[in-house]
C-alpha cells in the first residue's frame, strides 16, 4: 500500500532501527558502568517509539483497508 503517511511512519521505524545498532555498539565499546546505564536507557527510549511507531502503523493500516472496503461497495 502506497500512502504517504504510512511511508514516513516506516521512515521513522527505520531510524530508530539504526539508532538501536549504533547505540548497541556503543554499549559493546564502553566499559564505564555510568555510560553503560545512560546507553541502555536511550535504548529503551528509542525501543518505546519504535513500538509506538508501529501501533500507530497498524492503526493507519487497518483505517486505510476500511476505507477501501467502503469505496469497492458503492
Amino acid at each position: 500500500m502506497d500512502d504517504p503517511y504510512l511511508n514516513e511512519l516506516r521512515g521513522e521505524f527505520n531510524s530508530y532501527s539504526n539508532q538501536l545498532k549504533k547505540l548497541k555498539k556503543k554499549l559493546l565499546k564502553t566499559n564505564s558502568i555510568e555510560e553503560q546505564e545512560k546507553i541502555i536507557k536511550q535504548i529503551d527510549s528509542t525501543a518505546k517509539k519504535m513500538e509506538n511507531n508501529q501501533k500507530q502503523s497498524v492503526k493507519v493500516t487497518k483505517s486505510r483497508l476500511k476505507e477501501r472496503k467502503k469505496k469497492s461497495k458503492r
